[in-house]
Parts: structure tokens; C-alpha cells; sequence
């Protein structure tokens, strides 16, 4: 069953056993509130009547959000103001609807068990037959992985060989020389 619940200024859908963040409530960490103001109730697709309606709920935890920083200024009148602002909070769980409550998970009774079957269950670790075995592997793994780049290294690198250059290069294609501009004799100046 779910309900359309109005606290805060703020609607929320909520059903048996949700968390929910709203404004602050009055009362402390562990209390029981009723939310009377419902705003539609159902289960599915099908409608129910919000006639005497109320949600429980239980506060979780009175907290704050983030800090939101408020900064006005205005352009060229030396004008600054900076604050923070946090709101205020109450962290709710749902625990019913109406009559209908909420289902709580059940805990795995571990201490049913008695140790004797839980030690035969368990395989015993110290096998020296997987160790060795599990200490190999990846010893194996990083011998391929180092194998791997002394093979390309050892093979060398062919020389660039570029078509019209003086010299061969490896890297890079041989610079175009510049030419030089024939200088005038400074006595043309002058005449």
C-alpha cells in the first residue's frame, strides 16, 4: 500500500518501511509521529479512501543538509554579502499505513548452527597442493608479461630513410635549409 503524504509544504509517496528526508518535525531520535495530512491513498492501481487515514512513522535522525552559500554584490558600488545557510531536516521511517505495517527483514540465526558443522563445511585452507599451485600462477603470468616487451625491443628499428636529404633520419624528415639573401655593400647606400 503506498500514500501521497503533505508535510513541509512538500508531497511524498511513501510506503511501509521507505526512508524519507523532510522538513524539520518537532520530537527526537526514536519517536513515533503520525502524518494526518493525506493526500491519496492506494495499493496498485486501485484507489482507497484517505477518510481517518494516518501514517506512522518513526524519526530516524534530526540533522542538517549542506551548506548552501547565499553571496549578492553589486557591480561597481563595493557591494559584497556572503552567507551560509543549512536547513533543517528530520530523516523519517515509514512504519505503517492505515492499519497495514511495515515488514521488517528477518536476521539469519548464524548461532543455530553448531561450529562442529560449520568446520566440516569449510574446506580446510592449508593444502600444499593449492598453495603451490596458487603461488605458481601468478608468478607464470608476470614471466609471459615481462617476456613480451624484451622481444620488441630486441628487434631494432629500420632507419627513416627520406628522399632527398642529406643525411638519413630516424625520427624526423630532414629541415629545409634556408637560403641566404645576397647582402648589399653598405657604400650603395650612400651613391
Amino acid at each position: 500500500m503506498f500514500a501521497v503524504v503533505r508535510t513541509g509544504g512538500k508531497q511524498y509517496r511513501v510506503a511501509a518501511g521507505d526512508k524519507i528526508v523532510v522538513e524539520k518535525l518537532a520530537g527526537e531520535a526514536g519517536d513515533t509521529i503520525q502524518l494526518g495530512d493525506i493526500l491519496l491513498a492506494g495499493e496498485g492501481a486501485d484507489l482507497k479512501s484517505t477518510d481517518g487515514l494516518t501514517v506512522s512513522a518513526e524519526i530516524i535522525a534530526q540533522a542538517k543538509a549542506d551548506k548552501v552559500i547565499v553571496f549578492k554584490k553589486r557591480r561597481r558600488h563595493n557591494y559584497r554579502r556572503k552567507k551560509g545557510h543549512r536547513q533543517q531536516h528530520t530523516i523519517l521511517r515509514i512504519l505503517s499505513i492505515g492499519d497495514q505495517k511495515a515488514e521488517k527483514p528477518k536476521k539469519a540465526a548464524k548461532a543455530e548452527k553448531p561450529a562442529a558443522e560449520t568446520a566440516e563445511a569449510v574446506p580446510a585452507r592449508v593444502d600444499p597442493q593449492i598453495t603451490d599451485s596458487a603461488a605458481e600462477a601468478p608468478k607464470k603470468a608476470k614471466a609471459k608479461k615481462a617476456e613480451a616487451p624484451a622481444k620488441a625491443e630486441a628487434q631494432p628499428q629500420a632507419p627513416l630513410k627520406v628522399t632527398g636529404a642529406e643525411s638519413e633520419q630516424v625520427d624526423a624528415p630532414a629541415k629545409a635549409k634556408k637560403k641566404a639573401s645576397p647582402k648589399k655593400p653598405a657604400s650603395d647606400k650612400n651613391a
